[in-house]
């Protein structure tokens, strides 16, 4: 089966118009800036507009696995600010894959800088270790682990992404944190070392069927306003919860799954098909620079491997009059 990845998302193009917000990303690679296909709407407000992209078809069969980096993808140029960052998994006429066709593990995007004298090199060889520079969040995460801008995975169609009015994610600057369940902190005297698995496995024990909690406390360098908050999991999951630390164990967001009870395309019967997303009052919840926060993911005890626990939330500098 020949398969498409659709990229869609809406951003503002006047940036007088936009309250800047730091993304805090608690968890097919593309790389931004190779699409065949883009459609532009734009919206009766003519400083927001709607894009989609069709990304290079692949080809997967029954039972295959792939793996697909995709260099240099098209993406709106300029001072801008993304509202919405959406993807999934079409055929070759644009419908919606079902995840029990074709089931999207993960993808991510992730902004780089490019030794041009490295380029013919890197987009043969897929080499990225060598030549490229990530641009990736400012989180706490370790060298490579967790670059992104955005990403997702199977619960992509029925977890919205769109951040209130009048929030956008501004490219340029921009700070990214990233939160992970699996992060071992350590203090060098004053200096947080991390250490993030980006991935576990739920032991197993025989001697309860009680769910699995995995919990880390993760020092906040810098705070700001919680405006959205959502989270990355894996299927049995129960829900995340991430707690401030100002106000003693006071829930900031709570993400739930959803799973499907169909067959079509967003609502497949026993996969995750969607995360809630939190939206707080801008001015009601405010993380103080140097805060810990905990995040708390529940799964079943399943004996899952390779689960997850990575939690998202955009932070306004300030809020605006």
């Amino acid at each position: 089966m020949t398969m498409v990845n659709i990229l869609s998302f809406s951003y503002m193009v006047n940036m007088r118009s936009i309250s800047k917000v730091a993304m805090i990303l608690l968890s097919i690679m593309m790389l931004l800036s190779d699409a065949t296909h883009s459609v532009v709407l734009e919206s009766s407000e003519n400083y927001i507009k709607s894009t989609t992209f069709f990304l290079k078809k692949f080809k997967v069969g029954p039972g295959k696995i792939a793996v697909k980096t995709l260099l240099d993808i098209d993406f709106p140029r300029g001072h801008i600010g993304v509202k919405s960052f959406d993807v999934e998994v079409v055929d070759e006429v644009g419908n919606s894959v079902p995840l029990y066709e074709t089931y999207l593990h993960h993808w991510f995007a992730v902004k780089y800088i490019e030794n041009i004298t490295m380029s013919d090199y890197i987009k043969q060889s897929h080499d990225l270790r060598n030549g490229i520079k990530f641009e990736r969040n400012d989180g706490a995460c370790q060298g490579f682990l967790l670059p992104h801008y955005w990403g997702l995975g199977g619960e992509s169609r029925g977890t919205h992404s769109n951040l209130p009015d009048p929030f956008a994610v501004e490219l340029v600057p921009l700070k990214f944190y990233i939160l992970d369940s699996t992060d071992h902190v350590r203090s060098n005297g004053s200096t947080p070392i991390h250490d993030c698995q980006a991935e576990y496995t739920i032991p197993r024990n025989h001697d309860n069927d009680f769910p699995h909690v995995k919990k880390a406390d993760i020092p906040m360098t810098k705070g700001g306003y919680l405006i959205y908050g959502t989270a990355h999991m894996h299927i049995d999951v129960i829900n995340v919860t991430l707690y401030g630390q100002i106000i003693f164990d006071i829930v900031l967001c709570t993400s739930n799954p959803k799973y499907g009870t169909g067959k079509e395309p967003g609502n497949e019967k026993g996969y995750l098909v969607g995360m809630s997303v939190c939206y707080p009052k801008p001015d009601s919840i405010k993380i103080e620079d140097g805060e810990i926060l905990t995040l708390e993911s529940i799964y079943e005890k399943k004996f899952p491997t390779g689960v997850m626990g990575h939690f998202y939330i955009y932070l306004a500098e300030e809020i605006p009059n």
